[in-house]
């Protein structure tokens, strides 16, 4: 089968590898039909190279058709039209009884000390083959796959895979009270619709954050209040001012680790970037070598008792932060991993109708076939040609 490789740094190619199979009984093999490239994809073509190796297959936000199942899978059968979670988790140890499904013990990666496997991403999270590619196997196949009507575009529920459920975690995470203000800083994808769902669980004022013409106009065109950074010296005073003088009641980094306006944290990923792969895997686990400017801003902005919910991916172990700060305000902070599955039948429902509440249909700006993605994964991080959200077609 053909499938998208990482090769190196900004180096990622669609290749002929060997086709998938089922390897343990709770296995199905998906055909996919339709992948995206993520966010946080992007990390790996720039700055988490020192965790892959030539030939790890990419992709965690895939959906297709089961082909094959194993013997312990009863939920799936093959013609099955199912979206495959970016975590895999089994569905019944410790942490998945209480919905923590991104850290399951049964695939949790404790020989780097990390939680739950995760599809194509890196050896720190089990160095599983991805989804950017014509099959997938999918471990834990009696839990994981969600089940999708056999009709209706394939983006309509695609972003079930991640997206989706990671804004809506990071929206209930934000705990902004009925009719409060929430504020997200980064209108990429997951920022699109934390903003959205915000709106639709109640905020009563949604200030959307970004520096990217497209992004922010595509935020408007969904009724969200915007500001560009790139008109603003002082982003936090600006919020503080921009509400009662307080602040927003909740703030959304959906940004993270390669944020713009932060130097020292571009220079630390630069150099860890020319070291030895072990060499940058220590300076990485020992160092901080995010780039902070935007949760700092996010810590700054929201208001005294107020929260801050991260769903950018960070990777530093010693990121500088402004813990007096915080302590004196009494911010509340909340992050992690999505527990995809914890939210999916909350959201599945709104996905169902005709109405797109959450104007999953008005995200994607390209759909290409798979052996072009390549090109896409360059014009998607140099925020070419309008790009927002890439999709892939095997």
């Amino acid at each position: 089968m053909k499938a998208l490789t990482w090769q190196g740094k900004r180096d990622v190619r669609v290749e002929e590898v060997p086709d998938p199979r089922i390897e343990e009984p709770t296995d199905a093999i998906v055909k996919i039909t339709s992948t995206a490239i993520c966010g946080s994809d992007l990390h790996l073509y720039e700055v988490l190279g020192p965790y892959l190796k030539p030939g790890d297959i990419l992709g965690h936000e895939p959906m297709g058709i089961v082909e094959e199942v194993g013997p312990e899978v009863t939920g799936l059968k093959p013609g099955d039209r199912v979206v495959v979670p970016f975590n895999i988790a089994c569905g019944s140890c410790w942490m998945c009884s209480r919905q923590l499904y991104a850290q399951c013990e049964t695939t949790q990666v404790t020989s780097e000390g990390k939680g739950a496997a995760l599809f194509g991403y890196t050896s720190l999270y089990g160095s599983v083959p991805g989804g950017q590619a014509e099959y997938l196997r999918v471990p834990q196949a009696h839990f994981g796959p969600i089940k999708i009507p056999q009709t209706g575009a394939d983006e309509r529920y695609l972003y079930l895979s991640d997206i989706l459920p990671t804004a809506w975690q990071a929206v209930k995470y934000a705990d902004t009270p009925p009719g409060g203000t929430l504020a997200v800083f980064g209108l990429g994808p997951v920022g699109q619709f934390c903003a959205r769902i915000g709106r639709h669980l109640g905020a009563g004022r949604v200030i959307g954050l970004d520096l990217v013409p497209e992004r922010l106009e595509l935020a408007r065109r969904h009724g969200i209040e915007v500001l560009d950074v790139s008109e603003l010296s002082d982003v936090p005073g600006a919020l503080i001012d921009l509400v009662d003088g307080r602040g927003p009641d909740a703030v959304i980094d959906a940004v993270g680790m390669e944020a713009h306006g932060s130097p020292m944290g571009k220079l630390a990923q630069t150099a860890a970037g020319l070291l030895p792969d072990k060499v940058a895997q220590t300076m990485t686990d020992r160092a901080g070598v995010d780039r902070l400017s935007v949760l700092h801003a996010a810590l700054k902005a929201v208001r005294r008792g107020g929260t801050v919910s991260i769903s950018g991916v960070y990777g530093g172990e010693a990121d500088p932060m402004p813990l007096m700060e915080m302590f004196d305000r009494g911010v509340q902070l909340r992050m992690g991993q999505c527990h995809v599955r914890r939210w999916t039948d909350e959201i599945l429902p709104l996905l169902a109708g005709d109405d797109d509440p959450l104007g999953v249909e008005d995200l994607r700006t390209h759909r290409v076939p798979l052996a072009r993605a390549p090109q896409a994964y360059e014009m998607f991080q140099k925020k070419e040609d309008g790009c927002i959200k890439v999709v892939l077609a095997p």
